[in-house]
Protein backbone atom coordinates (compact mmCIF):
# COMPACT_ATOMS: atom_id res chain seq x y z
CA UNK A 1 0.00 0.00 0.00
CA UNK A 2 1.44 3.35 -1.08
CA UNK A 3 0.85 6.36 1.19
CA UNK A 4 0.10 9.74 -0.43
CA UNK A 5 0.15 12.97 1.58
CA UNK A 6 -1.81 15.93 0.18
CA UNK A 7 -0.53 19.33 1.33
CA UNK A 8 -3.26 21.22 -0.58
CA UNK A 9 -6.71 20.35 -1.85
CA UNK A 10 -6.20 18.24 -4.96
CA UNK A 11 -8.97 17.80 -7.51
CA UNK A 12 -10.98 14.62 -6.99
CA UNK A 13 -10.45 13.83 -10.68
CA UNK A 14 -6.74 13.45 -9.95
CA UNK A 15 -7.09 11.50 -6.71
CA UNK A 16 -9.41 9.03 -8.47
CA UNK A 17 -6.43 8.02 -10.65
CA UNK A 18 -4.90 6.39 -7.55
CA UNK A 19 -6.76 3.09 -6.83
CA UNK A 20 -7.84 2.81 -3.20
CA UNK A 21 -6.77 -0.83 -3.01
CA UNK A 22 -3.17 0.29 -3.57
CA UNK A 23 -3.12 3.88 -2.29
CA UNK A 24 -3.89 5.48 1.05
CA UNK A 25 -4.46 9.22 0.60
CA UNK A 26 -4.82 11.78 3.40
CA UNK A 27 -3.93 15.34 4.36
CA UNK A 28 -2.26 13.96 7.49
CA UNK A 29 -0.34 10.73 7.14
CA UNK A 30 2.87 9.28 8.54
CA UNK A 31 5.78 8.05 6.39
CA UNK A 32 4.36 9.09 2.98
CA UNK A 33 5.75 7.61 -0.20
CA UNK A 34 4.71 10.71 -2.17
CA UNK A 35 3.37 14.21 -1.67
CA UNK A 36 0.82 15.97 -3.89
CA UNK A 37 0.55 19.75 -3.59
CA UNK A 38 -0.29 22.99 -5.36
CA UNK A 39 0.98 26.17 -3.66
CA UNK A 40 2.08 24.84 -0.24
CA UNK A 41 5.56 26.23 0.57
CA UNK A 42 7.82 23.26 1.33
CA UNK A 43 11.06 25.12 2.01
CA UNK A 44 10.66 24.91 5.80
CA UNK A 45 8.89 21.54 5.70
CA UNK A 46 10.61 18.51 7.23
CA UNK A 47 11.27 15.96 4.49
CA UNK A 48 10.32 12.42 5.64
CA UNK A 49 12.88 9.67 5.09
CA UNK A 50 10.17 7.61 3.37
CA UNK A 51 9.50 10.19 0.64
CA UNK A 52 10.17 9.07 -2.93
CA UNK A 53 8.26 11.59 -5.06
CA UNK A 54 6.69 15.05 -5.00
CA UNK A 55 3.95 15.96 -7.46
CA UNK A 56 3.21 19.64 -8.06
CA UNK A 57 -0.24 20.08 -9.62
CA UNK A 58 0.91 23.03 -11.70
CA UNK A 59 3.90 24.22 -13.69
CA UNK A 60 6.08 26.31 -11.36
CA UNK A 61 8.06 24.64 -8.57
CA UNK A 62 9.43 27.68 -6.73
CA UNK A 63 7.57 26.52 -3.61
CA UNK A 64 9.54 23.24 -3.58
CA UNK A 65 13.19 22.95 -2.41
CA UNK A 66 14.22 21.03 -5.52
CA UNK A 67 18.00 20.86 -4.78
CA UNK A 68 17.33 19.31 -1.36
CA UNK A 69 14.91 16.83 -2.91
CA UNK A 70 17.48 15.88 -5.54
CA UNK A 71 20.19 15.36 -2.92
CA UNK A 72 17.89 12.90 -1.14
CA UNK A 73 16.99 11.04 -4.35
CA UNK A 74 13.41 12.33 -4.43
CA UNK A 75 11.83 12.83 -7.85
CA UNK A 76 9.90 16.11 -8.30
CA UNK A 77 7.16 16.20 -10.93
CA UNK A 78 5.14 19.09 -12.33
CA UNK A 79 2.32 19.40 -14.86
CA UNK A 80 3.59 21.54 -17.75
CA UNK A 81 0.90 22.50 -20.22
CA UNK A 82 -2.02 21.25 -18.12
CA UNK A 83 -3.01 24.82 -17.25
CA UNK A 84 -1.84 26.36 -20.53
CA UNK A 85 -5.26 27.17 -21.93
CA UNK A 86 -6.40 28.78 -18.67
CA UNK A 87 -3.36 31.09 -18.57
CA UNK A 88 -3.62 31.83 -22.30
CA UNK A 89 -7.20 33.02 -21.91
CA UNK A 90 -6.26 35.26 -18.99
CA UNK A 91 -3.39 36.81 -20.96
CA UNK A 92 -5.74 37.62 -23.85
CA UNK A 93 -8.22 39.05 -21.33
CA UNK A 94 -5.40 41.14 -19.82
CA UNK A 95 -4.53 42.59 -23.22
CA UNK A 96 -8.16 43.53 -23.81
CA UNK A 97 -8.49 45.07 -20.34
CA UNK A 98 -5.50 47.26 -21.06
CA UNK A 99 -6.24 48.08 -24.70
CA UNK A 100 -9.82 49.18 -23.97
CA UNK A 101 -9.13 50.78 -20.56
CA UNK A 102 -11.87 48.58 -19.14
CA UNK A 103 -10.83 48.63 -15.48
CA UNK A 104 -10.62 52.42 -15.21
CA UNK A 105 -13.84 52.80 -17.22
CA UNK A 106 -15.62 50.33 -14.97
CA UNK A 107 -14.38 52.14 -11.87
CA UNK A 108 -15.55 55.47 -13.32
CA UNK A 109 -19.01 54.08 -14.09
CA UNK A 110 -19.50 52.57 -10.63
CA UNK A 111 -18.85 55.96 -9.03
CA UNK A 112 -21.44 57.84 -11.11
CA UNK A 113 -24.39 59.26 -9.22
CA UNK A 114 -27.81 60.57 -10.23
CA UNK A 115 -30.89 59.42 -12.14
CA UNK A 116 -30.75 57.74 -15.55
CA UNK A 117 -30.80 61.04 -17.44
CA UNK A 118 -27.97 62.41 -15.34
CA UNK A 119 -25.98 59.18 -15.71
CA UNK A 120 -26.43 59.32 -19.48
CA UNK A 121 -25.09 62.87 -19.60
CA UNK A 122 -22.07 61.93 -17.44
CA UNK A 123 -21.37 58.87 -19.58
CA UNK A 124 -21.36 60.90 -22.80
CA UNK A 125 -19.08 63.55 -21.36
CA UNK A 126 -16.73 61.14 -19.63
CA UNK A 127 -16.26 58.30 -22.07
CA UNK A 128 -13.72 60.16 -24.20
CA UNK A 129 -11.09 59.70 -21.49
CA UNK A 130 -11.30 55.93 -21.97
CA UNK A 131 -10.76 55.72 -25.74
CA UNK A 132 -8.80 52.54 -26.41
CA UNK A 133 -7.04 50.72 -29.20
CA UNK A 134 -7.84 47.54 -31.14
CA UNK A 135 -5.56 44.51 -31.19
CA UNK A 136 -5.26 43.75 -34.94
CA UNK A 137 -1.98 45.02 -36.42
CA UNK A 138 -0.59 45.71 -32.93
CA UNK A 139 2.61 43.86 -32.03
CA UNK A 140 2.75 41.34 -29.21
CA UNK A 141 6.11 40.20 -27.90
CA UNK A 142 6.12 36.77 -26.24
CA UNK A 143 9.06 35.99 -23.97
CA UNK A 144 9.17 32.23 -23.41
CA UNK A 145 7.69 29.89 -26.00
CA UNK A 146 6.79 26.92 -23.86
CA UNK A 147 3.34 25.34 -23.62
CA UNK A 148 1.70 28.61 -22.53
CA UNK A 149 3.73 31.02 -24.64
CA UNK A 150 3.03 29.07 -27.83
CA UNK A 151 -0.72 29.13 -27.17
CA UNK A 152 -0.66 32.85 -26.44
CA UNK A 153 1.32 33.54 -29.61
CA UNK A 154 -1.03 31.48 -31.78
CA UNK A 155 -4.14 33.05 -30.23
CA UNK A 156 -2.77 36.54 -30.83
CA UNK A 157 -2.06 35.69 -34.46
CA UNK A 158 -5.68 34.52 -34.78
CA UNK A 159 -6.76 37.95 -33.49
CA UNK A 160 -4.81 39.63 -36.30
CA UNK A 161 -1.83 40.73 -34.25
CA UNK A 162 1.78 40.71 -35.35
CA UNK A 163 3.64 38.40 -32.96
CA UNK A 164 7.36 38.34 -32.20
CA UNK A 165 8.88 35.71 -29.94
CA UNK A 166 12.03 35.24 -27.91
CA UNK A 167 13.12 31.88 -26.50
CA UNK A 168 16.70 30.66 -26.96
CA UNK A 169 15.72 27.29 -25.47
CA UNK A 170 12.52 26.49 -27.39
CA UNK A 171 11.97 22.74 -27.74
CA UNK A 172 11.42 20.99 -31.05
CA UNK A 173 7.94 19.95 -29.90
CA UNK A 174 6.89 23.51 -29.09
CA UNK A 175 8.46 24.85 -32.29
CA UNK A 176 6.27 22.45 -34.32
CA UNK A 177 3.16 23.83 -32.59
CA UNK A 178 4.06 27.50 -33.08
CA UNK A 179 2.47 29.42 -35.95
CA UNK A 180 4.91 29.90 -38.82
CA UNK A 181 3.91 33.57 -38.86
CA UNK A 182 5.46 34.24 -35.44
CA UNK A 183 8.68 36.18 -36.01
CA UNK A 184 11.89 35.54 -34.08
CA UNK A 185 13.85 38.19 -32.21
CA UNK A 186 17.29 37.54 -30.77
CA UNK A 187 17.04 39.48 -27.50
CA UNK A 188 14.48 40.97 -25.13
CA UNK A 189 15.89 44.43 -25.83
CA UNK A 190 15.27 43.95 -29.56
CA UNK A 191 11.71 43.03 -28.68
CA UNK A 192 11.29 46.12 -26.47
CA UNK A 193 11.76 48.49 -29.39
CA UNK A 194 9.04 46.83 -31.49
CA UNK A 195 6.24 45.67 -29.19
CA UNK A 196 2.98 47.28 -28.09
CA UNK A 197 2.43 44.44 -25.61
CA UNK A 198 4.97 42.12 -23.99
CA UNK A 199 3.90 38.96 -22.16
CA UNK A 200 6.17 36.82 -19.99
CA UNK A 201 6.07 33.03 -19.84
CA UNK A 202 9.33 31.92 -18.23
CA UNK A 203 10.26 30.16 -14.97
CA UNK A 204 11.92 32.20 -12.25
CA UNK A 205 15.61 31.40 -11.99
CA UNK A 206 18.94 33.21 -11.98
CA UNK A 207 18.76 33.79 -15.74
CA UNK A 208 15.24 35.26 -15.72
CA UNK A 209 15.20 37.24 -12.47
CA UNK A 210 14.54 40.92 -13.36
CA UNK A 211 14.39 40.06 -17.04
CA UNK A 212 12.21 43.16 -17.35
CA UNK A 213 14.60 45.74 -15.94
CA UNK A 214 15.74 49.33 -16.37
CA UNK A 215 17.69 48.51 -19.54
CA UNK A 216 14.67 46.82 -21.13
CA UNK A 217 12.34 49.67 -20.14
CA UNK A 218 14.80 52.23 -21.50
CA UNK A 219 14.39 50.71 -24.97
CA UNK A 220 10.60 50.30 -25.04
CA UNK A 221 8.22 51.87 -27.49
CA UNK A 222 6.14 54.48 -25.59
CA UNK A 223 2.72 53.12 -24.62
CA UNK A 224 3.89 49.55 -23.96
CA UNK A 225 1.78 47.20 -21.83
CA UNK A 226 3.66 44.50 -19.89
CA UNK A 227 1.74 41.37 -18.89
CA UNK A 228 3.24 39.16 -16.20
CA UNK A 229 1.45 35.87 -15.61
CA UNK A 230 4.77 34.12 -15.07
CA UNK A 231 6.39 34.91 -11.70
CA UNK A 232 6.69 38.12 -9.68
CA UNK A 233 10.50 38.15 -9.65
CA UNK A 234 10.97 38.24 -13.43
CA UNK A 235 10.09 41.96 -13.26
CA UNK A 236 12.22 44.57 -11.49
CA UNK A 237 9.43 46.38 -9.65
CA UNK A 238 11.50 49.48 -8.91
CA UNK A 239 12.41 50.02 -12.56
CA UNK A 240 8.84 49.28 -13.64
CA UNK A 241 7.41 51.78 -11.14
CA UNK A 242 9.71 54.50 -12.46
CA UNK A 243 8.62 53.76 -16.05
CA UNK A 244 4.98 54.01 -15.00
CA UNK A 245 5.59 57.29 -13.19
CA UNK A 246 7.39 58.71 -16.22
CA UNK A 247 4.44 57.78 -18.44
CA UNK A 248 6.61 55.64 -20.69
CA UNK A 249 4.88 52.40 -19.70
CA UNK A 250 1.13 52.47 -20.37
CA UNK A 251 -0.05 49.55 -18.23
CA UNK A 252 1.27 46.72 -16.11
CA UNK A 253 -1.01 43.67 -15.89
CA UNK A 254 0.10 41.21 -13.25
CA UNK A 255 -1.11 38.11 -11.39
CA UNK A 256 1.04 38.77 -8.29
CA UNK A 257 -0.17 41.76 -6.23
CA UNK A 258 2.31 43.88 -4.28
CA UNK A 259 1.60 46.64 -1.78
CA UNK A 260 3.50 49.20 -3.84
CA UNK A 261 1.71 48.70 -7.15
CA UNK A 262 -1.77 47.37 -6.37
CA UNK A 263 -3.36 50.84 -6.14
CA UNK A 264 -1.49 52.43 -9.05
CA UNK A 265 -4.00 53.79 -11.61
CA UNK A 266 -2.24 52.13 -14.54
CA UNK A 267 -1.69 48.77 -12.89
CA UNK A 268 -4.13 45.85 -13.14
CA UNK A 269 -3.37 43.25 -10.48
CA UNK A 270 -5.23 39.96 -10.15
CA UNK A 271 -5.09 37.50 -7.21
CA UNK A 272 -3.02 34.77 -8.91
CA UNK A 273 -5.84 33.57 -11.16
CA UNK A 274 -3.69 32.17 -13.98
CA UNK A 275 -4.53 28.51 -13.42
CA UNK A 276 -7.67 29.08 -11.37
CA UNK A 277 -10.23 27.31 -13.51
CA UNK A 278 -11.97 24.05 -12.71
CA UNK A 279 -10.64 22.59 -15.95
CA UNK A 280 -7.02 23.54 -15.25
CA UNK A 281 -7.11 22.21 -11.70
CA UNK A 282 -8.50 18.90 -12.95
CA UNK A 283 -5.96 18.65 -15.78
CA UNK A 284 -3.03 19.38 -13.46
CA UNK A 285 -4.22 16.92 -10.80
CA UNK A 286 -4.79 14.12 -13.33
CA UNK A 287 -1.42 14.64 -15.02
CA UNK A 288 0.61 14.74 -11.82
CA UNK A 289 -1.27 11.83 -10.19
CA UNK A 290 -0.61 9.65 -13.26
CA UNK A 291 3.08 10.60 -13.23
CA UNK A 292 3.54 9.89 -9.53
CA UNK A 293 1.70 6.56 -9.83
CA UNK A 294 3.79 5.45 -12.81
CA UNK A 295 6.96 6.32 -10.93
CA UNK A 296 5.98 4.51 -7.74
CA UNK A 297 4.74 1.39 -9.55
CA UNK A 298 7.09 1.18 -12.57
CA UNK A 299 9.96 3.63 -12.04
CA UNK A 300 8.83 5.55 -15.14
CA UNK A 301 9.69 9.25 -15.15
CA UNK A 302 7.84 11.86 -17.22
CA UNK A 303 7.84 15.62 -16.62
CA UNK A 304 10.29 15.65 -13.74
CA UNK A 305 12.11 18.90 -13.03
CA UNK A 306 15.14 17.20 -11.47
CA UNK A 307 15.32 13.61 -12.82
CA UNK A 308 15.87 12.35 -16.40
CA UNK A 309 13.08 10.99 -18.60
CA UNK A 310 12.98 7.23 -18.04
CA UNK A 311 10.74 4.70 -19.80
CA UNK A 312 11.30 0.96 -20.16
CA UNK A 313 8.62 -1.69 -20.88
CA UNK A 314 8.23 -4.29 -18.13
CA UNK A 315 9.72 -7.71 -18.83
CA UNK A 316 7.62 -9.72 -16.42
CA UNK A 317 9.99 -10.25 -13.49
CA UNK A 318 10.81 -8.08 -10.47
CA UNK A 319 12.11 -4.61 -11.31
CA UNK A 320 14.76 -2.66 -9.43
CA UNK A 321 14.49 1.14 -9.49
CA UNK A 322 17.71 2.80 -8.38
CA UNK A 323 18.53 6.48 -7.95
CA UNK A 324 22.23 7.23 -7.77
CA UNK A 325 24.85 9.90 -8.24
CA UNK A 326 25.94 10.32 -11.85
CA UNK A 327 29.50 9.08 -11.36
CA UNK A 328 31.66 6.44 -13.12
CA UNK A 329 31.35 2.68 -12.46
CA UNK A 330 27.85 2.78 -10.92
CA UNK A 331 26.35 0.37 -13.50
CA UNK A 332 29.28 -1.98 -12.99
CA UNK A 333 28.82 -2.03 -9.19
CA UNK A 334 25.04 -2.43 -9.38
CA UNK A 335 25.35 -5.25 -11.94
CA UNK A 336 27.97 -7.01 -9.83
CA UNK A 337 25.69 -7.04 -6.79
CA UNK A 338 22.84 -8.54 -8.83
CA UNK A 339 24.82 -11.11 -10.80
CA UNK A 340 26.77 -12.11 -7.70
CA UNK A 341 23.53 -13.39 -6.22
CA UNK A 342 22.90 -15.54 -9.30
CA UNK A 343 20.15 -13.24 -10.59
CA UNK A 344 19.91 -12.79 -14.36
CA UNK A 345 19.38 -9.28 -15.74
CA UNK A 346 16.63 -9.39 -18.37
CA UNK A 347 16.80 -5.70 -19.29
CA UNK A 348 18.47 -2.55 -18.03
CA UNK A 349 18.17 1.18 -18.66
CA UNK A 350 20.31 3.98 -17.24
CA UNK A 351 19.59 7.67 -17.80
CA UNK A 352 21.27 10.70 -16.29
CA UNK A 353 20.52 14.37 -15.79
CA UNK A 354 23.17 16.58 -14.29
CA UNK A 355 24.39 15.01 -11.05
CA UNK A 356 21.57 12.42 -10.86
CA UNK A 357 21.14 9.10 -12.66
CA UNK A 358 18.25 6.63 -12.62
CA UNK A 359 18.63 2.95 -13.36
CA UNK A 360 15.89 0.38 -14.04
CA UNK A 361 16.81 -3.31 -13.93
CA UNK A 362 14.38 -6.10 -14.83
CA UNK A 363 15.38 -9.46 -13.34
CA UNK A 364 14.28 -13.08 -13.78
CA UNK A 365 13.90 -13.95 -10.09
CA UNK A 366 13.21 -12.57 -6.64
CA UNK A 367 15.65 -9.98 -5.35
CA UNK A 368 16.51 -10.68 -1.72
CA UNK A 369 16.82 -8.16 1.07
CA UNK A 370 20.54 -8.94 1.18
CA UNK A 371 21.01 -7.95 -2.47
CA UNK A 372 18.96 -4.78 -1.88
CA UNK A 373 21.16 -3.90 1.08
CA UNK A 374 24.31 -4.55 -0.94
CA UNK A 375 23.13 -2.19 -3.71
CA UNK A 376 22.03 0.42 -1.16
CA UNK A 377 25.51 0.22 0.35
CA UNK A 378 27.24 1.17 -2.90
CA UNK A 379 28.71 4.64 -2.50
CA UNK A 380 26.58 7.10 -4.47
CA UNK A 381 23.34 5.09 -4.38
CA UNK A 382 20.59 7.33 -2.96
CA UNK A 383 17.68 4.88 -3.06
CA UNK A 384 16.79 1.41 -4.30
CA UNK A 385 13.32 -0.14 -4.60
CA UNK A 386 11.87 -3.45 -5.81
CA UNK A 387 8.75 -2.93 -7.92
Amino acid sequence: MYKILTLNNISVSGLERLPRDRYEIASEIQNPDAVLLRSFKMHDWTIPASLKAVGRAGAGVNNIPVPQMTAKGICVFNAPGANANAVKELVIAGMLLSARNICTAWDYTRKLQGNDAELSKQVESGKKQFVGTELPNRTLGVIGLGAIGVRVANAARALGMRVIGYDPHITVSNAWQLSAQVEQVLSVNEMAAQADFVTLHVPLNDATRHLINAQFLKNIRPGLTVLNFSREGVVDEEALFEALQAGKLKTYVCDFPTSRLKDHPRVIMLPHLGASTAEAEENCAIMVADQVRDYLENGTIHNSVNFPEVTMPRNGGPRLAIVNANVPHMIERISKAISGAGINIMDMLNKSRGEIACTLVDTDSTVSAEVMAQIAGVQGVLSVRVL
